[in-house]
């Protein structure tokens, strides 16, 4: 039997509400992380994030939309099987913007062919650091998933920036960041 789709009345009745889609990878090395430093991007530039991210493409499932961006922001093939789950984040930003209602796949993998480096402008820099020691500037809910990692307490899904309604959700406070719509 074929799948259905939903009709155009029913996406123009309840079409109000979308979020975007991103998926994140974390390269690991035991206990070192691999993150890059963002740049001439208008959203947290000078600021270490995922070793590899990026929205979703129509039509591309979050295993290959993570994949995708590994190879072109890092130069690194990562098989889909190799994607370790980290959490689920629904996300919200400083603003009740519709730029700011996220979903974020986290993943991380220890198993890539190809030596990690950078292949686009919208980072200046590649590092390896120990989750104990991470830079100061991690994009916060990036650093967030990192330190509950770290701390062996990482929820399968998470909430960020929503107030503490959710008990996973982070507390405000490091929701809190650079105020901007560009990513």
């Amino acid at each position: 039997m074929p799948r259905q789709s939903y009709s155009d009345e029913y996406a123009s009745a309840h079409g109000r509400f979308s979020v975007i889609p991103a998926g994140y990878v974390f390269l690991f090395d035991d206990r070192r992380v691999l993150l890059q430093r963002r740049a001439g991007t208008g959203y947290y530039d000078g600021w270490w994030g995922a070793s590899a991210a990026g929205h979703v493409d129509a039509g591309e499932s979050v295993v290959d939309g993570t994949v995708r961006e590994a190879d072109e922001e890092i130069g690194v093939v990562i098989a889909p099987a190799d994607l370790a789950p980290l959490t689920a984040m629904h996300r919200t930003g400083p603003t009740s913007a519709a730029v700011e209602q996220r979903v974020d796949f986290f993943f991380c993998t220890r198993s890539w062919s190809g030596t990690p480096h950078l292949r686009e402008t919208k980072a200046d820099d590649l590092r390896w650091f120990d989750l104990d020691d991470l830079p100061e500037l991690v994009v916060h809910h990036e650093r967030w998933v990192l330190e509950r990692f770290a701390a062996g307490d990482l929820p399968p899904i998470t909430a960020y920036g929503f107030g503490g309604h959710d008990p996973n959700d982070a507390p405000l406070g490091e929701a809190s960041g650079p105020a901007s719509t560009a990513t």
